[in-house]
């Protein structure tokens, strides 16, 4: 079985890497798909195509929409939408695309620290499981690929 991972959330560390990697080594039949990790490319990709705008709302208007045609495509084709939330900054887009993958009913996978459990509690609470590191999701997604642990 061949499926379709979307990995969202923080890019400011390697995680998407981790995953990428392991499961590789792993032998798992997996399809990676995520948002644009560069962030000053992501913050301007709106004016850079259609042209600059004096407010700042409308800059990041543009980009927003842009960015919304890739992740809202990558989410549906999904079949696992893992959500990871890092230790630094405020992610709302994060809880954003957990929302809206938990809307389309795919299968959501959750990753933070303890730290952010009360934070996250309603998110946590629509995603199928939630973990606290790579190889947690790694495991996960090795059993629902060749249902053992081996």
């Amino acid at each position: 079985m061949k499926l379709k991972v979307y990995l969202s959330g923080e890019i400011h560390t390697n995680w998407r890497n981790e995953i990428m990697d392991k499961c590789k080594s792993k032998n798992l039949e997996i399809e990676f798909s995520s948002p644009t990790t560069n962030h000053e490319l992501s913050d301007d990709v709106g004016v850079k195509i259609l042209g600059s705008e004096e407010k700042k709302y409308w800059h990041d208007n543009k980009s927003a929409k842009i960015n919304a045609i890739r992740t809202r495509n990558s989410i549906q084709k999904a079949d696992i939408v893992i959500v990871r939330f890092g230790e630094k900054y405020k992610q709302w887009n994060a809880a954003f695309d957990a929302g809206y993958a938990s809307a389309l009913n795919k299968s959501l996978i959750i990753i933070h620290n303890d730290e952010h459990q009360h934070a996250l509690k309603e998110v946590d609470a629509a995603a199928l499981a939630v973990t606290k590191n790579t190889d947690e999701i790694v495991d996960i997604l090795n059993y629902c690929i060749n249902g053992s642990l081996k």
